[in-house]
């Protein structure tokens, strides 16, 4: 095995994803800017699926886009049409895009744009709608409905507005603050939200003409902690972009389920998905729910690991607990376990609590492997039947299958 030439391409690819710089520079609707986007075209947390295959509340959250997007009437007809073969299917990543749990886009539907400077790669995701009974848990519904509809309406338009007022908002910045201020950057937002909202008003207000419109705007954006997290995950979906096809390259440049599966890309492999099955979610359960009710792990919330947040940062987080459970020590171990099967670590982003030691960046199959440790997150829990939404938070671990299959391909390519 040519270790020299793997080392200095890791370092190669894992310096870019550092060196990426992201910023916020508007809102548009995905037909607008998604590569490949279509009216008939629905992206999905990834890995690639077929219809079939897909898990109930993705199938719930692809009914109620087509409903959205004015292809079917309701969710009878919404589900013969995604079974027909008139609509095309495909992963989010594919298409420099990100989001969370079903993490299901429409044409018509706003998106985050991301642009790396450093880099010039895009990234976009969908905006957030809030907790429970939302679309990317597979919720359905005329609440649904009715608030993605104002999204499209109303939220887009005016958030695209303060952007351009504002010229641009730095991204990551925000997340280096927050990492201080209590956040994992995964399954906690509530500083980042706060400081991103703190920014982004006075440009609001300023740029949107219709006064009770700007108060309506900042009163969803500031009342949701998670806002800042559909804006986060492109930002580190072009910093997990800047790494990937390096030849030689064992680093991890994406890390996506959809429910059914869970998937990784490796930057010396690119366009190569390798998955297994989707882990169950050691969670907390909402009053009357349970692991019976729950489905596997799904979206493309977990590019957050894959730059070194969420899991890999949870040690800067004790409070996150509350929400995924365990306790901080057991979060604080399982953090610095992570600094075992990685490249490098972040000088931009530090834990304090590990004495500002860097976030663990970088993830190496070569090393998963060879430690038998893999890399461990964050996340929601949908429930497994479609209309119901959001049932919970805890914690996955993914499947070592992934990385044995991914280095049995990277041997092979590189004739090792």
């Amino acid at each position: 095995m040519d270790l020299e030439k793997i080392t200095a391409a890791n370092k190669k690819a894992v310096k870019a994803m550092m060196e990426a710089e992201p910023v916020l520079v508007g809102v548009k609707p995905a037909s607008e800017v998604i590569p490949g986007m279509t009216k008939k075209t629905i992206l999905h947390a990834a890995p690639p699926i077929d219809w079939k295959r897909m898990c109930r509340p993705m199938k719930g959250a692809v009914a109620g886009a087509l409903m959205l997007e004015g292809l079917a009437k309701n969710e009878t007809e919404a589900f013969e049409l995604a079974a027909s073969g008139e609509i095309t299917f495909d992963a989010c990543h594919n298409h420099s895009s990100v989001g969370p749990m079903a993490g299901v886009i429409s044409s018509s539907m706003p998106v985050f744009v991301i642009k790396n400077t450093k880099h010039n790669n895009m990234g976009y995701c969908c905006m957030n709608e809030g907790r429970g009974k939302v679309l990317r848990y597979g919720g359905l519904g005329k609440e649904v409905l009715d608030r993605l509809k104002w999204i499209n309406e109303v939220l887009g338009p005016a958030l695209d507005k303060g952007i351009r007022e504002a010229g641009s908002i730095n991204v990551k910045t925000i997340l280096s603050e927050a990492l201080h201020m209590g956040d994992d950057l995964h399954n906690r937002y509530k500083a980042a939200s706060a400081l991103f909202v703190s920014r982004f008003i006075p440009h609001l207000f300023s740029a949107v003409e219709d006064k009770k419109i700007a108060k309506e705007v900042s009163i969803f954006i500031a009342s949701n902690d998670y806002t800042f997290l559909n804006i986060a995950m492109p930002a580190m979906k072009t910093m997990a972009d800047a790494g990937s096809n390096v030849d030689y390259s064992t680093v991890v440049t994406a890390m996506a389920r959809n429910g059914t599966d869970f998937g990784i890309q490796v930057s010396g492999l690119p366009g190569q998905w390798f998955t297994a099955p989707a882990p169950e979610v050691k969670a907390l359960y909402f009053p009357g729910y349970g692991l019976e009710d729950a489905n596997p792990d799904m979206g493309d919330s977990s590019i957050t690991e894959t730059v070194g947040f969420g899991g890999f940062a949870t040690a800067a987080s004790p409070v996150v607990v509350q929400f995924v459970g365990g306790t901080p020590e057991e979060e604080a171990e399982q953090n610095r376990l992570m600094y075992e099967i990685v490249v490098e670590e972040n000088p931009a982003f530090t834990i304090p609590v590990f004495n500002f030691r860097g976030i663990p960046t970088g993830i190496d199959i070569l090393k998963v492997v060879e430690t038998n440790i893999c890399p461990f997150g964050h996340t929601g829990v949908a429930h497994k039947i479609e209309g119901i939404g959001q049932i919970g938070a805890g914690k996955w671990t993914a499947p070592i299958e992934l990385f044995k299959k991914a280095v049995i391909a990277f041997s092979e390519k590189y004739m090792i």
